[in-house]
């Protein structure tokens, strides 16, 4: 037995004597190794079949001890170690745990199967926050695994950013293709609870034993009596921005977030809301339409109390506020994108079908005002600028790469140019991370389709007749440049969602 400076070692030693089978237990020191000689008659006058080295580092003396076992004719694969350190010997149970860890060597029992005394029980069930790609992949290993999920997502919808995507890089393969079966699949499991409309908003206990607090907000429909008909919203005469479009279509005060939904049932967005608003004296037009009598807009919050051993934190990200840089003219100039909103447009569930196009003024017939649009019968661009890193790597705003862009830069690059054949694209960058199997391979084949691929910051983007000038520097050719195109999109940095530094603490 190896000395230890943490554990009472005498007392360990006493206990491992008293074992069944055991012949003769000895204390060594930290340095040096014992003689081979030595242990070859130790071994011989003792008729020891068996050696159990235990400690903190007791893998500094099994090759002397397999020497000894060797040269005496004795199985080697019977030097087993009994690692303190490796099975956590620590704390308020060290010396509990070292002897259970001293036994199970000793027995041939696998640690992880032994009752430690005075140890507590561990909850296996899971508490996930965030209903995007990562916490949907999260719940569906776990809960397949036989252990109980709770999935927590604070829209009305899991899914998160991906389920806004057309394509992924490097593969470009349909995003919707890997993603809606996976949210069939949660939404169908038995092991998995789904709540959506949920935040955590209190956690107490300790690590193995959690008791989480959840506020669920009212949803209005029954998610299992909904059929998703979509009559309700036809009669709803509001209409606000579509934050799964990124708002550039618009949606009803009640509402489904996209066909794919998962639950896939209509909710009410009570702050539009007329009825809500106007407590109960105005509209109610849904609930006298709705066919299933599901609708209910006197609903409540409820709290819901559980507990679990694991808690994973998979809350996302959102945009930096990109209207705060503003030489990059976003919201000013009306074909000015994030990354978001141009990936709604070119996806084919989008407000244009899949189509490229610039906005189209129209007049608002309510407002009676001028407003930018997207249309499907719009004009295509002939020119686009992609600009990187824009609120990345910048001390004012953040700091750090976004790790995603240039890559999902590149991916605009080839939609726009697989739908747009004779668009011209300029692609500005800083540095390009293409760091992933296959990304160094697509940034080549993007220069091959034609993309003009700029190194340089970008300056500024304004506005000239009916185009926007995009300056900036290219630092290969080591000089200044400007382009006139129709479209710029923005790679916007990325940073935490809402609240995930709270709900870390």
């Amino acid at each position: 037995m190896e000395d230890s400076r943490n554990l009472n070692i005498d007392a360990i030693a006493k206990y491992s004597a008293n074992l069944p089978d055991v012949e003769t237990v000895q204390i060594l020191g930290l340095r040096p190794h014992p003689e081979a000689k030595t242990l070859c008659e130790q071994i011989q006058s003792n008729n020891l079949e068996r050696i159990v080295i235990a400690g903190d580092m007791p893998g500094y003396f099994k090759p002397v001890f397999t020497k000894a076992m060797a040269m005496t004719g004795g199985n080697t694969n019977e030097i087993r170690l009994a690692s303190f350190q490796e099975h956590g010997a620590r704390g308020e149970n060290a010396m509990d745990r070292a002897k259970a860890i001293v036994a199970c060597a000793s027995m041939g029992v696998p640690f992880a199967l032994a009752a430690i005394p005075g140890g507590n029980p561990v909850n296996h069930a899971t508490l996930i926050i965030g209903g995007g790609i990562a916490g949907i992949q999260s719940a569906l290993e776990i809960a397949n695994a036989g252990k109980q999920v709770y999935l927590v997502e604070q829209t009305g919808t899991i899914g998160g950013h991906m389920a806004m995507f057309d394509k992924t890089f490097p593969t470009l393969d349909c995003a919707a293709c890997i993603l809606t079966p996976k949210m069939v699949s949660v939404g169908q499991h038995e092991m998995i609870r789904l709540l959506t409309r949920s935040k955590v908003v209190a956690v107490t206990g300790k690590p193995g034993s959690y008791r989480v607090k959840i506020r669920q907000s009212a949803r209005y429909v029954d998610i299992n009596a909904c059929v998703a008909c979509n009559q309700c919203a036809e009669v709803c005469p509001v209409k606000v921005e579509s934050e799964f479009d990124a708002g550039i279509s618009l949606r009803k005060a009640i509402y489904i977030p996209f066909p794919q939904a998962v639950p896939n049932a209509y909710l009410v967005d009570e702050t539009n809301c007329l009825y809500i608003q106007s407590e109960g004296k105005k509209c109610g037009a849904c609930v006298k339409k709705c066919p299933k009598e599901c609708i209910d807009l006197s609903e409540t919050d409820r709290t819901i109390d559980i507990e679990v051993g694991n808690i994973i934190i998979a809350t996302g990200y959102e945009l930096l506020d990109v209207s705060k840089i503003e030489q990059y003219g976003y919201g000013v100039y009306p074909n000015v994108l994030t990354s978001l909103e141009f990936e709604r447009l070119t996806n084919a569930s989008g407000t244009t079908g899949g189509r490229i196009v610039t906005k189209t003024k129209r007049l608002n017939k309510k407002t009676q005002e001028e407003e930018w649009i997207f249309s499907p019968e719009g004009i295509p661009p002939r020119s686009v600028a992609l600009i990187h890193c824009v609120g990345s790597r910048n001390k004012k705003y953040n700091p750090y790469c976004s790790r995603v862009c240039c890559m999902y830069s590149l991916k605009f690059a080839h939609l726009i140019k697989e739908k747009i054949p004779n668009v011209a694209v300029y692609e500005f960058y800083i540095d390009m991370r293409a760091f992933g199997k296959g990304y160094e391979e697509f940034a080549e084949r993007i220069k091959q389709e034609g993309t003009f691929v700029v190194r340089g910051h970008t300056a500024s983007v304004a506005m000239n007749n009916e185009q926007m000038i995009v300056r900036g520097e290219d630092i290969f050719n080591d000089r200044l440049v400007e382009f006139k195109v129709d479209m710029v999109v923005l790679a916007v940095g990325l940073i935490p969602a809402p609240g995930t530094e709270e709900i870390s603490r």
